[in-house]
Formats: C-alpha cells, structure tokens, sequence
C-alpha cells in the first residue's frame, strides 16, 4: 500500500480510539463538571466493565452477539451501582471536599484494582466480538466491528447530550452544577444528583470498555491508559465541558492513531503531554472550559 491507504488505515483506527475514550472521558467530565470531583478510580470503572464482559461472555450460552448484547447491558449497570455506593459510602462521607476525594478515589482505585486481581486473575483475556463481517475497500479490509464501535459511542453520546439538554433530569444536573446551594434552596436533592452523576459517568467508562474489549483484551491493569488519556482529553477540551471533550477526544484519538501508525504509540502519549502542558500554561480553562 502506499502512504495514502496507510493514512486512510491510521485516521480509520484514530476514530475507534476516538470513539471509546470520548465515552471514557464524558464520563470523568460529566463528574467533575457536577460535582467537582477528581475520579482517579475512573480507569478502574472502566477495567470493571470489560471484566465484566469476560465474565458475562462466559455465562451467557449462545451466539457472541447474546453475550456481548448482555454485556452491554449488564456492566453500565453493575459498575453503575458500584459507583453509586462509593458515592454514599465514601465521597458523600467527605463532604464532596476535592483534596480528600481525590486521596479516597485513589484507594478506591486500589481496592478495585486488587479484587479484579483476586477473582479474574493476572491473565489477559479475550472477548469474542458479536460479529466478524468485514468491510472491504480497494486497498485492505476493515473490521465492520470496529466501524460499529464508531456508531454505537456517536449514539450513546447523542442520548447523553440530549438528556443534558433536553430533559428535567439533565436540567437539574446542570442546576446544580452552577451552584449546588441556590439548587438545594429550590428542594434539588443535591445528594441525590450527586450520586447519579458519579454512576452516570463510571457507566459510561464501563461502556466504552464493553466496546474496546473485543478489539483488544480484558486485563486486571487495562484503566491505566484509559485514566491518563480521559484526563489529557478533559484538561485539553475543558473541565466540565461536554462539547470541549468531545474536540479534545477526536483530535487526541486520532493523533494517536496517525503518529502510532507511523512513529511509535509511545510518542503520541508524549506528545500528548505536551499538548497538556502547553494548553494549562497558555489557557489554563482549557479549548472550551469558562473561566473560573
């Protein structure tokens, strides 16, 4: 192949890149954004959901595409629930205080980490995709499955931008994001919007996992990567701006796929760094993020 099907392979595996860690990163936005809270365990929610794929994977008998429609389901919902009750049990304990969540997050981190260790195990282990067809262009075929992974993260983040937008849900989510005090004044359970935005955003994460984890396999350390590029892709886009994570997603996943294909992916994350650097010097708020 020459240079201009390599770039068009490249952009191609940017924009799956982009897809997962645009839900990855709304997640973690969508937190801080509401609740002013740092998510260190969010790489950990995120490994959580493709364990669970592995687990349900092997649970559900059947064709592939029952267990990972099941997995779909099921792993937002358990990581969800989780999230929810280190919301209850611990940050809400704290008074939501961003220096001691960030230090509790941090051994929630830990703790998930370990227990995925403890009952899946060290191995990597793969996950059967629901379907193998292959999209077929002049120069190479395509994993149709990867090109579903671009739809399903568009449609999902669709719903989330139009239950922020257009629903009594999301006005309140945005009531209280302006100011959590006048919107308890109005009898806004801010407790409450709390604890369904810290689920909301480790759901979504688990999601994004759900998707990945037929393209590459479940690991017990596979949140490591997930966390640092939702953080660069928060920072860059903006903290608490939906339409500033979404730039920031697209432009570091398919950065990321280019200068992997033709460098090395050690260079795009350094790369990457920089552009974090650069952006909190120059423009702290990041692309899109108001000023304080």
């Amino acid at each position: 192949m020459g240079f201009g099907p390599f770039l068009l392979l490249a952009l191609m595996e940017g924009l799956v890149t982009a897809a997962v860690l645009s839900l990855a990163a709304v997640g973690l936005s969508l937190v801080f954004g509401v609740m002013r809270v740092v998510n260190v365990a969010h790489g950990e929610f995120f490994m959580l959901g493709a364990v669970i794929a592995w687990f349900v994977a092997g649970l559900v008998p059947g064709p592939a595409w029952m267990a990972f429609l099941a997995a779909l389901v099921l792993a937002p919902l358990v990581v969800g629930a989780l999230a929810a009750a280190v919301d209850g049990l611990v940050l809400k304990r704290l008074n939501y205080d961003p220096e001691a969540t960030i230090v509790a997050t941090i051994g929630v981190m830990y703790m998930v980490q370990q227990a995925a260790l403890s009952f899946y195990g060290p191995d990597a282990r793969p996950v059967a995709a629901p379907f193998d067809w292959r999209f077929q262009l002049p120069w190479f075929g395509y994993s149709g499955y990867k090109l579903f992974v671009v739809a399903a993260a568009v449609a999902v983040l669709l719903a989330v931008w139009l239950g922020m937008t257009r629903t009594r849900a999301g006005l309140v989510m945005r009531a209280t994001q302006v100011d959590r005090d006048v919107a308890r004044a109005f009898g806004i359970d801010v407790e409450r919007v709390y604890m369904g935005t810290f689920a909301l955003g480790a759901g979504l994460a688990a999601m994004g996992a759900v998707l990945y984890v037929p393209i590459s396999q479940a690991h017990y350390l596979m949140g490591h990567d997930p966390l640092l590029l939702s953080f660069i892709v928060v920072i860059i886009g903006g903290l608490g701006s939906l339409r500033g994570t979404l730039v920031a997603a697209l432009v570091i996943g398919l950065s990321d796929g280019v200068i992997s294909m033709f460098f090395s992916p050690t260079l795009a994350k350094i790369l990457a760094t920089l552009l974090v650097a650069m952006v909190l010097v120059f423009r702290p708020q990041g692309l899109f993020g108001a000023k304080a």
